[in-house]
């Protein structure tokens, strides 16, 4: 790679590495909105709910596999990959449909780490995963599963023949509490070494015990209120746009985040290069959003529902408090009779991504990787079903600007992504959320990871041989490539790992199972050089036919492995685009 594309690059990481110090993007100018006499042309109220689905079409396959290469023919189906080579036993080459610069960060998410390839084969279902493929999957990590005893733990046991420095606990245990009180109550008891998402009114506690010990975590998040605009009066955009103004979102921050939160000026943190181009989002106008229902014709408001899961998140930290003011200001502000519908965190996950839920959902977003890809093309690509029909004006400058390395070169083109969004809302983000995990002060290397990819082998808990770690929630499963919850994430990179991953604490991408990745000029062939000596969970041996066949599980729709919990392979799909091609 020549030096003035290793340059480049470098200058693409280390920006997106500066998150602690780098503030939010200053708004030098009021944002201009449009008269809300008119509403916009490309939107029109519906008269009725439609009164059937059509029946979907499955996609069709084209991808071929053969145990060392995964490729299609062309690159029209739109995904990233033209093929993925074992080019010998340690080298993977990535030849790509089109220039990717953010290749080393997405490539070091948990999601993509590498599996056995005979145990893919081996714990495929025909219809999803086998309880062992979930429960206990088999990678090269720290830590092995030991025993899951669901609603209670997850114990892991140290791995004896990592290739890196052993963990510094021989065991390590996942808890979960839904509630911050109960988990700081177990830190103060010594019953667990460390928890995460402290109550905004426990950090002043946690700092003021000598015992204990704060680690905050920089706000690379978003919480926002989600409309699908398939359901009336959703599908007006004067409405979604009078929810926009109706929401005091600067009196949720205050009342109910703790120091280091802000209100969103746009939808990803500014921390990230291009994040905040485009006008910041409405002021909080009650009188206008009610004008503008009348407009739409509900002078009175009207009745929906207020969908949310009880989980406790750095982007949402009082739940049902938060759920309970938006529902009071909805009536408040607008007259909307908002029912609350509290559901299980699966069950809302999977629904609210198939964009089923008629209503307003709250949901949020913490960084997996940090560039701009990471918040805008997951929510608001071409294919994503969560909020309805998105508009191209959305969509289509985000794959323009994903393509380009160049953060001043691509600003346009995010701009024109955000002020689209801004002008169609099919959200409303509300706030970047500070958060803090708390540990025994015993504890040495904390974690509190920016991309909540805390790594525990790093962590000596005093000594002792146990470390227990308390979270919000259980992880719905530890099959990752077909996950999205962060509670599984989370448990699944103490046992799963990918090409590279990120330093503890830290943001910055380094190498795992690969010692180097590099580029051709132009961004679309990336030669990987795997780290040799490597031995997966069960003894066998990590070579590139493993690197190649965790692809084409999560790649191709045709694979007999492309089997997991969900089936909806939510980051394969908009990260890299499955294999395949609508079917007529």
């Amino acid at each position: 790679m020549n030096k003035k594309l290793f340059a480049l690059l470098s200058v693409l990481v280390l920006a997106s590495m500066i998150l602690v110090a780098c503030g939010p993007k200053p708004t030098d100018a009021p944002a201009t909105e449009a008269p809300m006499t008119e509403a916009p042309a490309t939107e029109v109220p519906a008269t009725e709910a439609p009164t059937a689905e059509p029946t979907p079409v499955p996609d069709v396959p084209i991808a071929t596999y053969d145990g060392t290469t995964l490729s299609v023919p062309d690159c029209d189906y739109g995904g990233w990959f033209k093929s993925i080579e074992a080019t010998d036993p340690s080298t993977v080459t990535f030849t790509l449909c089109k220039p990717d610069p953010a290749f080393i960060q997405k490539i070091a998410f948990s999601v993509f780490g590498i599996y056995p390839k005979e145990w893919l084969e081996a714990t495929a279902g025909e219809t999803g995963r086998t309880s062992e493929g979930l429960e206990k999957p088999v990678g090269t990590g720290p830590y092995m599963v030991s025993e899951w005893a669901r609603g209670d733990s997850i114990t892991f046991v140290a791995n004896p023949n990592y290739w890196g420095a052993a963990p510094e606990a021989e065991t390590l245990v996942f808890r979960w509490s839904t509630e911050s009180a109960a988990r700081l109550l177990e830190l103060q008891a010594g019953t667990i070494d460390g928890f995460d998402n402290v109550g905004p009114d426990d950090f002043a506690t946690i700092e003021g015990d000598s015992n204990l010990h704060l680690q905050i975590r920089p706000a690379l998040n978003i919480f926002y209120v989600g409309m699908t605009n398939t359901f009336p009066p959703f599908d007006d955009v004067r409405v979604r746009q009078a929810v926009a103004m109706g929401i005091d979102r600067q009196r949720i921050v205050d009342t109910f985040y703790p120091r280091g939160s802000e209100v969103a000026s746009h939808f990803t943190p500014c921390a990230i290069p291009n994040a905040c181009e485009g006008e910041a989002w409405y002021e909080f106008d009650p009188e206008a959003g009610r004008a503008l229902l009348a407009e739409a014709g509900y002078p009175d408001g009207f009745k929906t529902s207020l969908y949310y899961r009880d989980v406790v998140r750095g982007y949402l930290p009082q739940v049902g408090n938060v759920a309970q003011d938006i529902q009071a200001q909805l009536k408040e502000n607008l007259n909307i009779d908002a029912e609350i519908v509290v559901m299980e965190s699966g069950a809302f996950i999977e629904e609210s991504a198939a964009g089923r839920l008629n209503g307003f959902h709250l949901l949020g977003w913490g960084a997996d990787y940090p560039h701009v890809t990471n918040f805008l093309d997951y929510h608001f690509g071409k294919e994503v079903l969560q909020f309805g029909a998105l508009d191209p004006s959305i969509y289509e400058p985000l794959i323009e600007g994903a393509q380009i390395a160049d953060p001043v070169a691509a600003a346009p083109f995010y701009e024109q992504a955000n002020n689209a969004i801004r002008e169609l809302v099919p959200m409303v983000p509300i706030a970047h959320g500070g958060s803090a995990a708390a540990y025994r002060a015993d504890v040495t290397n904390p974690q509190a990871s920016p991309l909540t990819t805390e790594l525990f082998a790093f962590s000596d808990p005093g000594g002792r041989d146990v470390f227990v770690w308390m979270q919000n929630a259980e992880p719905i499963s530890m099959f990752c490539a077909d996950e999205t919850d962060g509670e599984s994430l989370r448990a699944c990179e103490q046992v799963i790992e990918a090409l590279y991953g990120f330093e503890p604490n830290s943001a910055v991408p380094v190498p795992h199972l690969a010692e180097s990745c590099v580029p051709n000029e132009d961004l679309t062939v990336w030669t990987c050089t795997l780290r040799q000596g490597v031995k997966f969970h069960d003894g066998s041996d990590f070579d590139s036919t493993d690197v190649v066949a965790t692809f084409n599980m999560g790649l191709n729709i045709g694979a007999p492995t492309h089997v997991g919990n969900t089936n909806l392979w939510d980051y394969y799909a908009y990260l890299w685009g499955l294999m395949s091609k609508p079917g007529e």
